[in-house]
């Protein structure tokens, strides 16, 4: 088992930014990909950014050019930058791990993100 846990959200203006960091209870090394996920009540979780063990790296349109997925090998952390935030990306933020390339199987607890004046 995977055990994820999140941390970093916060409330922010829009326009402001906030990083927000997943450490892993096993090594990212091993596992294939990991991803940020987001989501508001009455709709279904959505894909934001995903980082597989090779480096590639992909964003969902609406974040594109604004937030960076990244990841730091040694600390067992990925982590998500968001710039330029927008009240629409106001939600939980979860941090799952595709260990095997078969879809997302551990999640964390998620943590809130509040884009508002």
């Amino acid at each position: 088992q995977v055990q994820l846990v999140e941390s970093g959200g916060g409330l922010v203006q829009p326009g402001g930014s906030l990083r927000l960091s997943c450490a892993a209870s096993d090594s990212i090394r091993r596992i294939y990909a990991m991803g940020w996920y987001r989501q508001v009540p009455g709709k279904q979780r959505e894909l934001v950014a995903t980082i597989t063990r090779r480096g590639n790296t992909n964003y969902t349109d609406s974040v594109k050019g604004r937030f960076t997925i990244s990841r730091d090998s040694a600390k067992n952390t990925v982590y998500l930058q968001m710039n330029s935030l927008k009240p629409e990306d106001t939600a939980v933020y979860y941090c799952g791990a595709d260990v095997a390339g078969s879809g997302y199987d551990y999640w964390g607890q998620g943590t809130q993100v509040t884009v508002s004046s």
